[in-house]
């Protein structure tokens, strides 16, 4: 991941990380977790795209 990514996960506080002046310390732990959610969802997203459609019920009322 680009290091401006992790800045921006930083400055939206999704990361939680300590900066010492110089640079910014992150728990590895935390980091790793993070990744871990990202590709859950999307793991999640992918199941509910691939989903069929349900058929509709207005399809057979030719009333």
């Amino acid at each position: 991941m680009p290091e401006t990514g992790v800045l921006s996960l930083i400055q939206q506080k999704r990361i939680r990380a300590v900066h010492d002046g110089v640079q910014y310390l992150i728990n590895k732990e935390q980091f790793n977790n993070h990744i871990e959610q990202m590709e859950k969802y999307k793991k999640l997203f992918e199941e509910w795209k691939n989903e069929p459609l349900p058929e509709d019920i207005d399809v057979k009322d030719e009333d």
